[in-house]
């Protein structure tokens, strides 16, 4: 996955959501179409400040450029499980999705592998 791909799978989600989130959840508070665009733009921020300041990580999602979604999965996979640090990272910095997600009753798109 690299960088583009890591924005556009939040991009993705976004519009994934947009129409689910707002429809199902219109009446809770903070779970509009707008609070879930502000969310997102929040996790994918903080994804791009941590891969640059991480630049063995971005070197490793970088390197997924070109790679079938599975082969992607894989890797990631693999490569979290030997970094837990990292994988504990990612997860603090997209906690906030996570927790849009569950308040909101709003299911993300599965393909964000096991960083989702």
């Amino acid at each position: 996955m690299s960088f583009r791909s890591l924005i556009a799978a939040g991009v993705v989600a976004t519009a994934a959501l947009v129409g689910s989130a707002a429809t199902a959840a219109a009446d809770e508070p903070n779970c509009t179409a707008g609070d879930l665009t502000q969310v997102l733009s929040g996790v994918n921020a903080g994804m791009s400040v941590y891969l640059f300041t991480h630049p063995d990580v971005n070197a490793f999602f970088t390197s997924l450029k070109g790679k079938s979604r599975d082969e992607m999965r894989t890797e990631v996979s693999a490569y979290l499980q030997a970094n837990p640090d990292v994988r504990d990272q990612i997860k603090a910095v997209r906690q906030p999705a996570a927790d849009f997600r569950a308040r909101c009753d709003a299911p993300l798109p599965d393909d964000m592998g096991p960083m989702g």
